[in-house]
């Protein structure tokens, strides 16, 4: 319960930096990160770049997020020690579903399968 309301309070612009981190320490690139989050929520660049100019939280990110895609429910594995398509609470099981995407991509996949195209 805990966990979950740390993520939910958590600001996505504190975050954003680790996953651009991650993601080009393995020699991918910002803008893959950038597709990444724009593919899970249906966010367009302009309202990704307002978000990072903001303190919103997780919650509030998901929650607002134009469209999930409806191809999130195929992203499955374990993330943090847990099942991400296990995941009861919604808030939560999406932050862990970008967190397996961005690992994916820091792992070399190709985006193509990251996107499950």
């Amino acid at each position: 319960m805990k966990n979950k309301e740390r993520i939910y309070k958590l600001s996505f612009a504190s975050v954003y930096p680790y996953y651009v981190e991650k993601a080009e320490k393995k020699g991918r690139s910002k803008a893959e990160v950038d597709d990444i989050i724009r593919w899970l929520t249906g966010y367009s660049e302009k309202d990704l770049q307002n978000i990072l100019a903001s303190d919103m939280n997780f919650e509030t990110f998901f929650t607002q997020a134009p469209q999930i895609n409806p191809n999130a429910s195929k992203i499955t594995g374990v993330i943090c020690g847990y099942r991400v398509e296990e995941i009861e609470d919604e808030i939560v099981q999406k932050a862990r579903y970008l967190d397996k995407l961005i690992d994916e991509l820091a792992k070399g996949k190709a985006m193509e399968k990251i996107l499950r195209k």
